[in-house]
């Protein structure tokens, strides 16, 4: 085990988290030492608990845990138990047809995207108070070390709930002043996320918030731990950032590239051959910033698109598009095939190969052991 406050905290070998919305991804990195968090904000109960068991029989007793996305502020239209089709009611015309233009101009049929069932739940159940407690009541009947919240302070009772039984608390930051508002609740572990990040991020750098966020936290008095997120897909970006005062590295993109991810075939191939370059921060899929890969899709949207609406009316009107996008194109539909798109963060420029989950733990632990020999050997005598 290394000697780092989440590890001793989790017990973990490695403290590299890895995010990702595949079981088999999250099973593979506990099982090589890291921890897996599921991302779990699309899941029904039922469903979540299918993911959850399956992932207890296949880590044997390793640690992992559950990301949800409860945030501060979402469309008043989404508040409540509604269903899609209700809140299809607020999406405005202009929306929906640019969606179908788009679609219609790379020979792609939009005909009953849109025609949400009133028995589907609303885009906005998981992010609030009613959905949010059956995830995490379904979530605790297993040994789940970790619970994570994206987008905001936890809400009270998810740090309750946690707290109660002994699981620990994490939260996602993207600027110092939400840092030490999510200490002020409470959360026992922040995840710094740099604007690099792939999928809901902020404007500032990892290599700027991090420390920024280690010295506000020691200058507070405080020893909650922080893990550093944004771009890292290496083992030396790990080492450098644990150099700033990180504890560790949350990561997400750099499984996408894996054979084990949910990624489709054609984006995983447009990540293997991306740059840094290839990815672009935009409200255009969620109604809030995520940096996802470059696409005409998304390139639309940046230049002609309407105003992307809140969250989570924004992703009623591209997911169901993008779904589509994501089917034509594993049929080899070219049109499909240009479109598509995922989040990814900048670092897809370094994801150059597609190896296995575990392979890729094991790389990171190489790198980092190669780093802070060359660090450590920079010194001298």
């Amino acid at each position: 085990m290394m000697n780092s406050p989440v590890c001793r905290m989790l017990d973990i070998e490695f403290p590299l988290f890895a995010f990702s919305h595949c079981r088999d991804v999250v099973a593979a990195v506990s099982k090589a030492g890291g921890m897996g968090v599921l991302g779990a904000v699309g899941l029904t109960p039922e469903r979540l608990e299918e993911e959850l068991a399956w992932i207890d029989a296949e880590v044997g007793g390793k640690p992992y845990g559950l990301d949800l996305i409860v945030p501060n502020k979402i469309a008043e239209e989404a508040k409540g138990d509604v269903t899609a089709a209700d809140l299809r009611k607020a999406i405005p015309d202009a929306h929906l047809d640019f969606a179908r233009s788009k679609l219609a101009e790379y020979e792609i049929d939009s005909e009953d995207l849109y025609n949400f069932s009133a028995s589907r739940r609303g885009g906005g159940r998981n992010m609030q108070e009613a959905g949010a407690r059956e995830s995490l009541e379904v979530a605790f009947r297993h040994p789940i070390r970790l619970i994570a919240n994206a987008l905001g302070v936890p809400p009270s009772f998810m740090i309750e709930m946690a707290k109660e039984r002994g699981v620990p608390i994490a939260a996602l930051v993207g600027a110092k002043e939400h840092a030490l508002r999510q200490v002020a609740a409470g959360v026992d572990i922040l995840v710094v996320a740099g604007g690099e990040a792939g999928g809901h991020c902020g404007d500032v750098s990892t290599l700027v918030l991090v420390p920024e966020v280690c010295r506000a936290l020691e200058e507070m008095g405080s020893d909650v731990p922080v893990l550093a997120a944004g771009g890292i897909v290496t083992g030396e970006q790990m080492a450098g950032c644990m150099a700033m005062g990180a504890a560790g590295v949350w990561c997400g993109s750099v499984w996408l590239t894996t054979p084990e991810a949910e990624t489709c075939p054609a984006v995983r191939e447009k990540m293997l051959a991306a740059t840094s370059r290839d990815t672009v921060r935009s409200k255009s899929r969620t109604g809030k910033y995520s940096r996802q890969l470059r696409s005409p899709w998304t390139d639309a949207w940046e230049a002609e698109g309407p105003e992307p609406l809140p969250m989570p009316l924004q992703s009623l009107v591209a997911e169901p598009a993008l779904a589509r996008i994501d089917k034509l194109s594993q049929g080899g539909h070219e049109g499909a095939t240009a479109l598509a798109t995922y989040w990814v963060g900048q670092g897809v420029g370094l994801m150059n190969e597609s190896i296995s989950t575990g392979q890729v733990v094991q790389q990171f632990k190489q790198d980092f052991i190669a780093a802070c020999e060359r660090l450590a050997g920079s010194i001298g005598d």
